[in-house]
């Protein structure tokens, strides 16, 4: 670390630059708690001389594994620079360039850096509006495009459009690395979903795609984020590759071990077969001894040598069996192999047979659920149609009601004026009767006093008061009359009231029934109209779970196909892979014959070397017996000198015993005798 300050501390001298404290500052700090090496300087303000100085520092490092540089708000000549000098660095394995307002010079600095480095696995561009820039963008997804190092990509709120979903999708077609992509609150809108869901089908690798708030709609949406569909296909494959790889790992670890064995065994065997000629050669230099030597030492056993060329047959035929023991292991491991990808093969024809059948019951049930949909479309047709005619018959009834009543309030009128102008004649009529009958008796009253004046006072007084009795009588009358008459008249109008009180009661019951039937067919109308409503929600439903259906028969015939295509490549692979070791396991029989053949060879020299060791035993017999016939002789020459050389000694002892006694005699006869002592 203290490298990297000295490096940034020498660069910004040799260009004429202050370093910035708050640089040094973090370059004192640059191990996290896990023991990274990371460069931190988020929210930093860098200038372009520092920036400079850094990407001329980071061009040789080989300690830093993580670059942070969020919120610097960087200078696009200084972005430039730094980029280029990240386009050597081996070791980053990390960059985050967040929220720093690139413009189009960054986004093609970022295109270069993703196609000449290959060590980044992690590339965050939150937050920098990249998609406003159409050239840049393109030039960066054309080094997406190129690079086969970078696994997670982030572009979240970087203001891409339909078209710059279009070139990330050709990115994606040929990118072969790219497992995690965030694209989260672009604007990318209904054609970048589908641009976007259309590379998928030739993306191998993506395996999480964040897509929300896109304005996308959610059939799309829900498509790219199924985990059953081409994500799930990518995880699979990739479990695929692994699982295949790990199998041809443990096989190649077989053969090789299997050809270690048998170099083992076969360095073995020439070893033992060394061993046999150095022994065959001792034994040969051994039947040749001298004679003195043949003595001292005890002769080795004939049937010795038979028995350790026996044992070491048995032994090579030993390793013969634990080496067809070995190749029908191996042959039964392949056979394993070959019965568990047929296995394999059955299954996924198995599932694909089922899936079909699935599909095909399913497609069965959405007719027949399309069929009856449509039956109860046409019968809500026909209601709708009949409660149409119901509405219009009603409101025809309703009009002619509304007519009934306007002549019945007509003619009540009517009936009413034409009452009211008979009690206006009747009364004028009832008016003239009095006046004439008024006048009637004035004129008789004239009369009969005019008749009568002449008579006497007494009569005219009994006249005058006979007149007033007749006149209080008229005037009764006459106020009978005219109460009969107000009676009459009152009696009219109770009976005009009475009718008029009938015809409203009746008007107010016919607009009673006449509103309570509006009511009912506003509230038949209002239910039809729901009903309708609801008819045609529901064939609108229909109708979307129809297109839902659809692009879901679309998604598995899409599905079948993948899987086909999967299943064509497993076969190939298979095939290929079967192949392999079929050539392989015919190299490995080719070699086994060999030895077999070298063994076979060996054999016939064993059984050579037998014959030859039977010869030699028989000659060696042969020369032994004379051997032992030459010994017998000389032991019974040897017998004989030893029991001349007994007598010869005991004839020497008896020798000296007589000169003894011949040499004691003359001593003692001697004078020397006389002096010596007796003994």
């Amino acid at each position: 670390m203290e490298d990297f300050r000295i490096t940034y501390v020498r660069l910004c001298k040799e260009n004429g630059v202050e370093p910035q404290e708050s640089v040094l500052s973090q370059l004192h700090n640059m191990r996290d708690a896990a023991g990274r090496t990371r460069l931190d300087l988020a929210t930093q303000s860098l200038t372009v001389d520092t920036c400079a100085a850094l990407g001329k520092a980071l061009q040789n490092d080989v300690l830093l594994t993580e670059v942070v540089l969020s919120d610097c708000m960087l200078p696009e000549d200084g972005v430039k620079v730094l980029l280029l000098g990240l386009c050597s660095n081996t070791t980053a394995k990390l960059l985050d360039l967040k929220g720093n307002n690139m413009k189009a010079a960054g986004a093609e600095a970022l295109g270069k850096l993703l196609r000449h480095n290959k060590s980044l696995r992690s590339l965050t561009l939150e937050w920098n509006g990249l998609g406003m820039w159409e050239e840049g963008f393109s030039i960066l997804c054309d080094g997406l495009a190129a690079n086969n190092f970078l696994k997670h990509l982030d572009l979240r709120n970087n203001q891409i459009n339909h078209q710059g979903a279009g070139e990330l999708a050709m990115a994606l077609k040929h990118n072969s690395t790219l497992e995690e992509l965030d694209l989260r609150w672009n604007n990318i809108g209904l054609l970048g979903g589908r641009v976007l869901l259309n590379s998928l089908q030739q993306n191998r690798t993506l395996v999480r795609l964040e897509l929300a708030g896109n304005n996308i709609p959610s059939d799309v949406m829900c498509f790219c984020l199924k985990p059953d569909q081409v994500i799930d296909h990518n995880l699979d494959r990739q479990s695929t590759q692994r699982e295949n790889r790990s199998r041809t790992h443990i096989l190649s670890k077989e053969i090789q071990s299997l050809k270690g064995e048998k170099n083992k065994q076969f360095l073995d065997m020439m070893d033992t077969i060394e061993k046999q000629r150095n022994e065959m050669n001792r034994s040969s230099s051994l039947s040749h001894p001298s004679l003195g030597y043949s003595r001292s030492l005890s002769p080795i056993p004939v049937w010795v040598i038979p028995a350790l060329s026996c044992s070491r047959l048995q032994m090579t035929e030993a390793a013969l069996a634990l080496s067809q023991q070995k190749s029908n292991d191996l042959a039964d491991l392949v056979s394993r192999v070959q019965l568990e990808k047929s296995e394999m093969k059955e299954r996924l024809a198995k599932e694909l047979r089922m899936d079909k059948e699935e599909a095909a019951k399913r497609e069965t049930k959405l007719l027949r659920e399309i069929n009856s949909l449509n039956e109860k479309n046409l019968l809500l047709k026909n209601k709708v149609d009949e409660l149409e005619r119901r509405c219009k018959s009603q409101q025809e009834l309703i009009f002619e009601l509304k007519q009934d009543m306007t002549n019945t309030t007509a003619e009540l009128k009517l009936r009413l004026v034409q009452t009211e102008d008979h009690f206006e004649s009747e009364k004028k009529r009832y008016k003239l009767l009095l006046d004439d009958t008024e006048t009637l008796r004035q004129k008789e009253v004239v009369d009969h006093m005019t008749r009568h004046l002449e008579e006497s006072e007494r009569a005219l007084q009994e006249r005058i008061q006979k007149l007033e009795g007749i006149r209080i009588h008229l005037e009764e009358e006459l106020s009978h009359a005219k109460a009969a008459s107000v009676t009459e008249r009152a009696q009219s109008e109770e009976e005009l009231i009475k009718v008029r009180n009938q015809i409203r009661l009746e008007e107010q019951q016919r607009l009673v029934h006449v509103e309570e039937k509006l009511r009912l067919l506003a509230q038949s109308r209002d239910e039809s109209q729901r009903y309708c409503l609801q008819q045609k929600q529901m064939v609108a439903e229909l109708q979307a779970k129809n297109s839902n259906l659809s692009l879901e028969m679309e998604g598995l015939q899409r599905r079948l196909e993948e899987l086909q295509q999967k299943l064509n490549g497993k076969e190939q692979e298979k095939v290929a892979e079967v192949n392999k070791v079929r050539v392989e396991m015919q190299e490995q029989i080719g070699h086994l014959q060999a030895a077999m053949t070298a063994q076979d060879g060996l054999k016939e020299k064993i059984a050579a070397l037998e014959r030859q060791l039977k010869v030699q035993s028989s000659s060696h017999r042969e020369a032994l017996l004379d051997k032992e016939s030459e010994i017998a002789s000389l032991l019974e020459k040897l017998r004989l000198k030893d029991g001349e050389i007994s007598r010869m000694r005991e004839d020497e002892t008896q020798r000296a015993r007589i000169l003894q006694n011949a040499v004691l005699a003359y001593v003692q006869a001697s004078p020397l005798g006389a002096l010596s002592p007796r003994k």
